[in-house]
């Protein structure tokens, strides 16, 4: 009786032992607590709880337990398992939000990028434009030059070419010579303008009847100019001289008289054909800068 009494003391107490290694497990999972409660009121952790602490008390076992049930270590290791699943979310979260940010910034670069090139087209545009303002202001003024010119010699025919029509003795008639003569002036006075035709008729004899005869030759000339080369009537200036004298050429100290009859025919120009010259040149360089 007294081996089986012993023997039922000592199992008993071998079941005792894992409730006793407990107790200090639980009492220091209370300091613990306390303690996180107490951090928590210091600081925060990013997590946005309380750190882990550190088990300074190991209990009646030590570290381990050998007599720990799966309960209880799930117990005690859950607070792990569930600070590590909170930052590997916290992790994530961040990975995302920095992934968000590169995007927004790499969006914000290449706009800024796009309104840079924008910008610099715009000025290259707009320096083209400078370009070609300057280019048409220039051709204006020296335009206006040239009219200022031309304006101020309107009146100033120049002579640009000449020849000489003779008759014979009391005839007025046109030669098939002088016919020629006056063809090789009037054909190139097609389509121009700032130009007349000066004829002068000359004519021996005296008094009246030399200016009649030489206005007669004179007419001839100005009557073949209008029907056979269409020179506008306004365009050409006559007058007979009579037996007024030749100028004097060369060497010859006086003028002198001629037998007969003769016409001058000149052609005077002044510089309108010049400014509408350089007036379609500046049109064309203007069309062409567009």
């Amino acid at each position: 009786m007294k081996n089986r009494a012993v023997v039922a003391l000592f199992v008993a107490f071998l079941l005792s032992l894992p409730a006793l290694a407990q107790q200090p497990a639980s009492s220091n999972s209370t300091d613990q607590s306390s303690q996180a409660a107490s951090s928590s009121n210091t600081g925060s952790s990013a997590t946005g709880k309380a750190p882990l602490q550190y088990e300074s008390r190991q209990g009646f076992w030590g570290k381990v337990n050998p007599f720990a049930r799966k309960k209880y270590v799930q117990k005690q290791t859950q607070p792990i398992r569930d600070r590590v699943n909170e930052l590997d979310e916290l992790t994530a979260a961040n990975s995302k939000m920095i992934k968000d940010v590169d995007s927004r910034a790499q969006q914000g670069i290449q706009m800024a990028s796009a309104k840079a090139n924008e910008a610099d087209q715009h000025a290259v545009d707009a320096g083209n434009k400078a370009t070609q303002a300057q280019t048409t202001a220039t051709q204006a003024n020296t335009r206006l030059t040239t009219v200022e010119g031309v304006v101020s010699n309107i009146d100033q025919y120049k002579a640009t070419n000449q020849t000489e029509i003779r008759f014979r003795p009391g005839q007025t008639v046109l030669s098939k010579a002088a016919k020629s003569a006056l063809d090789d002036i009037a054909n190139p006075l097609k389509g121009q303008r700032g130009y007349i035709v000066e004829v002068q008729g000359f004519s021996s004899g005296k008094g009246q009847a030399a200016i009649a005869t030489s206005r007669k030759m004179a007419d001839s000339v100005v009557r073949y100019l209008v029907e056979n080369h269409e020179i506008p009537v306004y365009r050409i200036y006559v007058v007979g001289m009579g037996n007024a004298p030749m100028q004097a050429t060369g060497s010859e100290e006086k003028p002198k008289r001629m037998s007969g009859g003769r016409v001058e025919v000149s052609l005077m120009k002044n510089d309108l054909e010049q400014l509408a010259s350089s007036s379609n040149g500046t049109t064309t360089n203007v069309n062409q800068n567009k």
